[in-house]
């Protein structure tokens, strides 16, 4: 064996090794619950990469209730005097949020940007719980800004965030995101949502966020985001299913998403909401390889 061969198979092994040590570090990112908190509420979410262990999609599940010591942060805010704060933040006891995020591209190393998203979004979320008591805009907004600083321009992050609560109301905010999906028990078949319910901005790192006050020492962006918008969708009746998905997805679909899946919700939205994400996948690779990665999220009212 000559030299350049064993060279070849030395940084081979290296390579699988650092490999190997990426997705150790990646695994409690790529972690999701099995349940919530809401009773009314049943959420379940998966990502399936194109690669097989990591790739640019990305979920979050924030489950106030589960993930903080409300009754603590409430207590501060009172002791404080900041008692809108205490407000809003008793409110995260009835909602959980949920993230949903795609990065461009599907290599395994897009998911190096998918855990920068999770970090500073978590950071965020800390920030706005201890000044607002609540998820605001303002934090994507930050996030839109930050990432267009930060990311190459080659790369931007399609994302859609909302928050769910026990009554069925869903808030959210899109950046560029597939929209979502609502299935009535009723009719037995996905049912339209109001236009301007659906307004999304720019993809996280295109653009920076307008009005930026930093902007004046950089140079001059080609244009700017509008700023976040939240949108409400008021599911959903006892039985009603609300799906979030990525444009993987959609494109396994040919763009026909809802007539490849509406038959088989009739079959399942009766069902546990992870029985309903097992069985829309299964039907979304029935014909052929996924090409992309693909996330499905269910949110199912009981």
């Amino acid at each position: 064996m000559n030299r350049v061969e064993t060279i070849g198979i030395e940084d081979k092994a290296a390579l699988e090794h650092e490999l190997d040590n990426l997705r150790s570090i990646l695994s409690a990112v790529y972690a999701y619950p099995d349940s919530i908190s809401l009773r009314q509420i049943d959420l379940f979410g998966r990502s399936y990469p194109l690669a097989g262990t990591l790739g640019g999609d990305h979920l979050i599940v924030v489950d106030f209730v589960r993930r903080y010591d409300l009754d603590r942060r409430i207590a501060s805010a009172e002791a404080a005097g900041r008692h809108a704060v205490a407000e809003r933040l008793e409110e995260n006891r009835r909602r959980v949020g949920v993230l949903v995020a795609d990065v461009s591209g599907h290599s395994m190393t897009d998911a190096v940007l998918a855990a920068m998203l999770h970090q500073a979004f978590l950071v965020g979320v800390l920030y706005e719980l201890e000044h607002n008591g609540q998820v605001t805009a303002a934090l994507f907004d930050v996030l839109n800004t930050r990432f267009y600083k930060s990311s190459s321009v080659t790369k931007f992050v399609t994302m859609i965030y909302g928050e769910i609560t026990e009554e069925g109301r869903f808030r959210f905010i899109s950046a560029g995101h597939p929209r979502p999906l609502v299935y009535s028990a009723e009719f037995r078949r996905f049912v339209e949502i109001d236009r301007s319910s659906l307004i999304s901005v720019h993809p996280i790192g295109l653009f920076p966020t307008e009005g930026d006050i930093d902007r004046g020492v950089a140079e001059r962006p080609p244009a700017e985001s509008p700023r976040s918008r939240v949108n409400e969708v008021k599911l959903m009746a006892p039985g009603d299913v609300l799906l979030l998905s990525t444009d993987g997805a959609w494109d396994q679909a040919d763009g026909e998403l809802i007539a490849r899946l509406e038959p088989v919700m009739r079959t399942v939205a009766h069902r546990p909401a992870r029985d309903i994400v097992d069985a829309l996948h299964l039907e979304l690779v029935r014909y052929r390889p996924a090409e992309d990665d693909l996330t499905l999220v269910a949110i199912r009212r009981s």
